[in-house]
C-alpha cells in the first residue's frame, strides 16, 4: 500500500480550537489528524451542570471519533504529546510512537493553576475535565448522604473559590439545587444546614463584563442565599475549609477552586515559547513565535492583544488556522487573525442571566437566561447531545416541575461489611 501523497496536519487538542481547525480543512486537499489525551471532547460551559447533577457527563460529551463520519479526511489517535521536533517536522506521543507533519496545531487546552496556594492541589477540587467534575458531583452527594445519616445535626458546607463566570454559575447552581430540588430528595436535611460560600480574591463578580452586569449578579447570588466573600483571598485549603489571608478559617466539607488556568505541565518539554501560566507564545497570524508550520490557538494560545479565554476566541482562532494551514500549502502569505467579539454571557441560575454584546447593549433577567439557554444547547456537538440536553433542561427548569425535579445522582461509596465509606483509591485520586 503506497503512502498517502497529501499533506498532514495534525491536530493536538480536541477542544473548541481543535475541533475548529479540523472542520476547517475538511474540503482541503489534505489528511488531518486530531490527537488527544481523552477519547471525547467534554463541552466545557456545561461542565458545572454535570458537576451539581443537573446533566448527564453523558449529555455534553461528545466521541471525538464521531468527526470522522462526517469528514472523510480526519482520523483520530488517542495519545499525549511530548516531544516535537520542529526541525524534523515530528513529533513524539508519550508510547513513544513518532508522527511527521506538515503543519502542526497546538489547542491542548489548559488546566486549573492553585497559585501555590497550600494545600489547594490535595483538598479543593477543579473542574477542567469530565472525571474531575464526576469527582465534585459524587463527593457532594457523599457528603449529602452523610448530612442525612446524622439525624439532622449534619452540615454541608460547601466553599466555592474564584468569581469568575464558572464560580458564579457553580454558586447558581448549586443554591438552585439545594433550594429546590432537595428538598424532596433528603428531607431528613434542614435547607439551613447546606451552605454555600464564594470566596473571591476581587471587590466584584465577574470582572469581564459591565459594572451593572456584576452588580446584577451579586445582587442574586445574595437573593439565593449565597455567601459573598469578596476582597478575600484564600491563604491555605485544609481538609476541613479554607484559611483566608486574613486569618479567618471558613469551614467546608467540599472546596471547588474555580479560579485561575495554566498550562499542561508537558508543554514545557515541547521547546516552544512559553509566557505567563506556561501558555504558549504566538504572533498575530496565530503562528508559534520562532517556529515555522507550527500554529496555537485557544486558552493555550497566548496573543499579543489578550484575548479572553472563552468559547469563541478560541473557536474563531481554530477556524483561521485552518483558513492559514491552506495558504501556507498553497504558497501565499498568511494573514493576521482578526477576532469579532460576539459578547459574553453567564447564568447565575434559572431566569437569571447577564449577556454583554459588543455594541455595548447589556442583558438581564429572564430574557438574557433564555438566550443563554439557546446558544449554549445549539453550540453542544450531535444532535443527540443537543436533545438530551434539552429534555434534561426541560424537565428541570420548567415552572411545573422543577420544584420537584431529582437530580441525577452522584456515585456515592458504598457502605462495607465493616459500616465505613472508604474510597476506592481511583475516587481519589488527582486526574487532568
Amino acid at each position: 500500500m503506497s503512502e498517502d501523497p497529501r499533506k498532514h496536519v495534525v491536530v493536538v487538542g480536541g477542544g473548541f480550537a481543535g475541533i475548529a481547525a479540523v472542520r476547517a480543512l475538511r474540503h482541503a486537499d489534505v489528511r488531518v489528524t486530531l490527537i488527544d489525551r481523552h477519547v471525547y471532547n467534554m463541552f466545557q460551559p456545561l461542565m458545572y451542570q454535570v458537576a451539581t447533577g443537573g446533566l448527564n457527563a453523558g449529555d455534553v460529551t461528545y466521541f471525538l471519533r464521531s468527526l470522522r463520519s462526517k469528514q472523510r479526511n480526519a482520523e483520530f489517535r488517542h495519545g499525549l504529546l511530548t516531544t516535537i521536533r520542529p526541525d524534523e517536522r515530528i513529533i513524539t506521543l508519550r508510547d513513544g510512537e513518532e508522527i511527521a507533519y506538515d503543519a502542526l496545531v497546538l489547542a491542548n487546552g489548559v488546566n486549573t493553576s492553585y497559585f501555590g496556594t497550600k494545600g489547594a492541589y490535595e483538598y479543593a477540587y477543579s473542574m477542567y475535565s469530565r472525571s474531575q467534575a464526576l469527582r465534585i458531583r459524587d463527593e457532594l452527594f457523599t457528603q449529602l448522604e452523610n448530612a442525612a445519616a446524622s439525624q439532622g445535626s449534619g452540615e454541608v458546607r460547601v466553599v466555592i473559590v474564584g468569581g469568575g463566570a464558572t464560580g458564579v454559575e457553580m454558586a447558581g447552581s448549586l443554591a438552585e439545587l439545594r433550594d429546590q430540588a432537595l428538598k424532596d430528595a433528603y428531607p431528613e436535611i434542614d435547607a439551613s444546614s447546606i451552605t454555600i460560600t464564594l470566596v473571591h480574591r476581587s471587590g466584584e463578580l465577574l470582572k469581564p463584563f459591565a459594572p451593572r452586569l456584576r452588580r446584577y449578579a451579586a445582587k442574586v447570588l445574595r437573593k439565593r442565599g449565597v455567601d459573598l466573600r469578596l476582597d478575600t483571598g484564600v491563604e491555605e485549603v485544609r481538609p476541613d475549609g479554607v484559611v483566608a489571608v486574613d486569618g479567618e478559617f471558613i469551614p467546608a466539607e467540599l472546596v471547588i477552586w474555580a479560579t485561575g488556568v495554566a498550562a499542561h505541565a508537558e508543554v514545557a518539554g515541547w521547546g516552544v515559547p512559553q509566557t505567563h501560566g506556561g501558555r504558549i507564545q504566538v504572533n498575530d497570524d496565530l503562528t508559534v513565535k520562532g517556529l515555522t508550520c507550527i500554529f496555537a490557538a485557544g486558552d493555550i494560545a497566548a496573543t499579543d492583544d489578550a484575548l479572553a479565554q472563552l468559547a469563541q476566541p478560541a473557536i474563531q482562532g481554530g477556524e483561521h488556522i485552518g483558513e492559514q494551514i491552506q495558504r501556507l500549502f498553497a504558497g501565499k502569505p498568511l494573514t493576521a487573525f482578526k477576532y469579532h467579539d460576539k459578547g459574553t454571557m453567564a447564568t447565575v441560575g434559572t431566569n437569571a442571566a447577564v449577556v454583554q454584546l459588543p455594541n455595548g447593549l447589556t442583558m438581564t433577567g429572564p430574557i438574557a437566561w433564555l438566550l443563554w439557554v439557546f446558544v449554549h444547547i445549539t453550540s453542544l456537538l450531535g444532535n443527540g447531545n443537543r436533545l438530551s440536553t434539552l429534555t434534561h433542561f426541560t424537565v428541570r427548569y420548567l415552572w411545573a416541575m422543577r420544584k420537584r425535579a431529582i437530580p441525577i445522582v452522584g456515585d456515592v461509596r458504598p457502605v462495607r461489611p465493616n459500616g465505613d465509606r472508604a474510597p476506592e483509591q481511583w475516587q481519589t485520586e488527582k486526574t487532568e
